[in-house]
């Protein structure tokens, strides 16, 4: 695979790109807080928009409020595509998403500034609402839930309303839908979220796939008694039964080969009094991994370890699952590409799973989708501390931008 190694992205143009976005629902200190649909997000995406369009970009918007900006072809092929989020969560930082947006708007620029266009047309999209609904990306893929109560959040208009506000209509939300015959394939620059490349001293993650995940509640009841006056050997304690649960579901994570990862993230305890044998706990469960396989798996064997705590604690354990997301794989040939990309470019890499969920996931279900890491520092995200780089973020627009171009033409008809 020969990598033809053109012009790098603009480093402090990118980097400025993003200091910019950031003033945008600017917190006192460094944090940033964009909610989906808020009038700093409405800005934010105002901004962008004239961004695309000064880029180069011709620039709509669809029926789920997705911002797409598009370079014409040389040829009528199916599109590239890129991009990320730009909302955020509460107490954000600069990166998680907006790196994957500015990424691509800064590939535009450096296309447009070298005279170069692609076989197929490059589009930039900015997914609506990516940190609570993931609405934006579902509706492209085709994966939204057809019901809109299901969107409606506590305290905040209806969807329809929200959608409005950014130019989307729900009643046409299935227009949004895309297709491999238009799309051929989604390449997502993100930050990592996470310690694995900092650790390893490495510049690139190759994602080989969003994980899937299942989340059950389990309930495990015992009988309320005097905390004083009840013998222990006589005691059905549904919180000493829920610790030993939770000691089972870290063994479990970690004695089974693999790479999957098992939580419990919240308990509630019944009837929480310091004088009380706590009758009742209820505790989440949330496992993931990028075979569905592993994680049914890890769920059954963790079943059986319920039974046998149940008897020993004379508690009664159930198990109800809440959520069941499938894992997205990343296209085998856009990971080699990237792989090949950060060689010839003399980039250090290391292949690995996202644990967190991205817009990305959603386009694999319909189209080759691959995704590129950049290392944040301390592994800390969605926070206002969240740090990456100016030359880590220009390194992964670079392997974004070469990435494209290299699979620009291989697709090539």
């Amino acid at each position: 695979m020969t990598v033809q190694l053109l012009p790098v992205v603009n480093c402090d143009r990118l980097y400025q790109s993003l200091m910019d976005l950031a003033d945008i629902g600017k917190l006192p200190g460094s944090g940033v807080r964009r909610l989906a649909f808020s009038p700093e997000d409405i800005r934010a995406r105002q901004l962008v928009w004239r961004w695309m369009a000064a880029a180069g970009l011709s620039v709509r918007s669809d029926a789920a409020g997705n911002i797409i900006g598009m370079l014409p072809g040389k040829q009528a092929a199916p599109a590239f595509a890129t991009g990320s989020h730009i909302d955020t969560v509460p107490k954000a930082g600069k990166y998680d998403g907006t790196l994957g947006v500015l990424a691509g708007i800064e590939v535009a620029r450096t296309l447009k500034e070298n005279g170069l266009q692609l076989q197929h047309p490059f589009e930039v999209i900015v997914f609506t609402d990516e940190e609570d609904s993931m609405i934006g990306s579902k509706a492209i893929a085709g994966t939204i839930l057809p019901a809109a109560e299901q969107y409606d959040r506590k305290n905040q208009p209806p969807i329809q309303s929200r959608l409005q506000q950014i130019g989307g209509d729900w009643s046409q939300i299935a227009s949004a839908r895309r297709s491999r015959a238009d799309m051929c394939a989604f390449v997502e620059l993100h930050v990592e979220q996470g310690q694995v490349l900092e650790t390893s001293g490495k510049s690139i993650g190759v994602v080989e796939g969003v994980v899937g995940l299942q989340r059950y509640m389990m309930t495990i009841k015992g009988a309320p008694n005097h905390a004083g006056t009840t013998p222990m050997e006589l005691r059905q304690d549904a919180l000493v039964a829920a610790s030993h649960v939770v000691l089972a579901v870290e063994s479990l994570a970690k004695t089974r080969p693999g790479q999957q990862v098992a939580t419990v993230g919240a308990l509630t305890v019944w009837p929480n009094a310091t004088n009380v044998i706590p009758g009742e706990v209820r505790a989440s469960l949330d496992v993931r991994d990028l075979s569905k396989a592993e994680v049914t798996g890890l769920v059954e064997q963790l079943k059986t370890q319920l039974g046998q705590i149940a008897a020993a604690t004379q508690t009664k354990i159930l198990i109800e699952p809440v959520l069941d997301v499938d894992p997205s794989p990343a296209a085998p040939r856009i990971q080699q590409t990237i792989t090949a990309v950060c060689d010839r470019l003399g980039f250090s890499h290391l292949s690995l799973p996202s644990r967190a969920g991205h817009d990305a996931q959603e386009m694999g279900r319909f189209t080759d989708m691959g995704m590129i890491f950049v290392p944040s520092e301390g592994g800390v995200s969605h926070s206002e501390i969240e740090y990456t780089s100016p030359e880590q973020c220009a390194q992964g627009a670079t392997v974004l931008l070469q990435t494209l171009l290299e699979l620009d033409r291989g697709y090539s008809t």
